[in-house]
């Protein structure tokens, strides 16, 4: 295993790796604050191949996850070290056909599965959690924010009391605090603080004075010799939509991904986007903790994110793995009071007013603010 991670030049761990990894491999329940893009699959990847064994045809672990676009991402993680100690390895979710996944599932000793799909293959006997013996619930605040309790309640439940759960979650506050309570036993808590580095991300709230004016900036920026790929995140699929055909009236190439495309449709624009074919992915927040692609250098929030979470969750896809990036969120007059609150939660108030008086002594000029850089063709991101 360590060899398979050497070829991927992973040797020195994450901080999220060095708190739980230890006891992890001792067998401890563990509750896990940590926030995305922390390195946190590797953290409860390494300890549970390691504590398996291959199975005779039943599987041994089952980590639940709340989109399918994370379930592949974690199976992507894992799969090498995987083979590495000689466990098959397969992720289920719902928006492609059941019967091939049945087939994969009932061979796997590691399952990765959204709730929804895995209880249609339990109901269909394809699928059997009596032999759990490690049961991992990622970005678990995340589920219960999608609606899926009951679900995973009923999960839970199915599997043996004599397990190891590690609970991983962005929060253990409030009702997600109370379900990692009772889904564990005896668990050793650890919290990563959110890294809040400008080293690593640089915070903009860009005012605008008119809806319309926001395709304008957007344009700008996905223009902008400076910007890499970039993620932008709207309130709705409908919205979404309506942005890539108005950014293609542009000349500007965009990709959507949102919950009523086909998951082929999904990997698909997710693949153009990582090969850099595209000037943009734009999201709705479903993709705020499905995404994970390397080198992301700008998120830009078109729509205003509802809360701190929100704002944290979207903002994360850049600034990775040591890597520097940028979140932009464009603010309306009438939403200024509410984005400033959300900003001083975060401690992102001086940014926040900086931009805000900027804004005020171009309105006090009768002006728009000049930009003389001359402008050439953004170049597709190479990979």
């Amino acid at each position: 295993m360590v060899r398979a991670l050497a070829r991927r030049d992973i040797a020195t761990p994450f901080p999220v790796q060095e708190l739980v990894v230890r006891d992890a491999l001792d067998g401890h329940d563990l509750l896990v604050q940590s926030p995305t893009g922390s390195g946190k699959t590797l953290a409860f990847g390494i300890p549970m191949v390691d504590r398996l064994e291959p199975s005779k045809g039943s599987t041994s672990a089952l980590v639940l996850a709340p989109t399918r676009e994370l379930a592949g991402q974690i199976v992507d993680e894992l799969d090498a070290i995987a083979e590495a100690r000689g466990l098959s390895m397969t992720s289920v979710y719902g928006g492609v056909a059941i019967g091939p996944q049945a087939r994969a599932a009932r061979r796997a000793d590691i399952l990765v599965a959204t709730p929804g799909r895995l209880e249609d293959l339990i109901s269909r006997g394809a699928v059997d959690l009596s032999a759990i013996r490690i049961l991992v619930l990622d970005e678990a605040d995340r589920m219960l924010d999608m609606g899926f309790k009951p679900a995973v309640s009923r999960i839970v439940g199915r599997t043996p009391a004599k397990r190891q759960t590690l609970f991983f979650s962005a929060t253990l506050e409030g009702a997600t605090g109370k379900i990692a309570t009772a889904f564990t036993r005896d668990a050793r808590r650890h919290t990563q603080a959110r890294e809040r580095d400008r080293a690593d991300i640089e915070h903009r709230f860009l005012h605008v004075r008119e809806p319309s004016a926001k395709l304008d900036h957007l344009v700008e920026q996905l223009r902008d010799e400076d910007s890499g790929p970039t993620l932008v995140f709207v309130r709705t699929r409908r919205g979404a939509d309506r942005l890539a055909k108005r950014l293609r009236s542009r000349g500007v190439e965009a990709v959507v991904m949102h919950g009523d495309k086909s998951q082929r449709q999904r990997e698909n624009a997710l693949a153009r986007f990582e090969r850099g074919d595209v000037d943009a992915l734009i999201a709705t927040d479903v993709a705020s903790r499905g995404i994970d692609v390397d080198g992301i250098t700008h998120v830009v929030n078109f729509d205003a994110p509802g809360d701190s979470d929100a704002y944290t969750h979207r903002v994360g896809r850049t600034g990775r793995a040591g890597r520097r990036g940028v979140g932009i969120s464009f603010v309306l007059a009438d939403q200024t009071d509410e984005v400033r609150r959300m900003a001083g939660d975060l401690g992102l108030s001086r940014e926040f007013n900086h931009e805000l008086r900027g804004s005020e002594r171009v309105e006090a000029g009768n002006g728009r603010k000049s930009n003389n850089r001359r402008r050439r063709p953004r170049k597709r991101a190479s990979r």
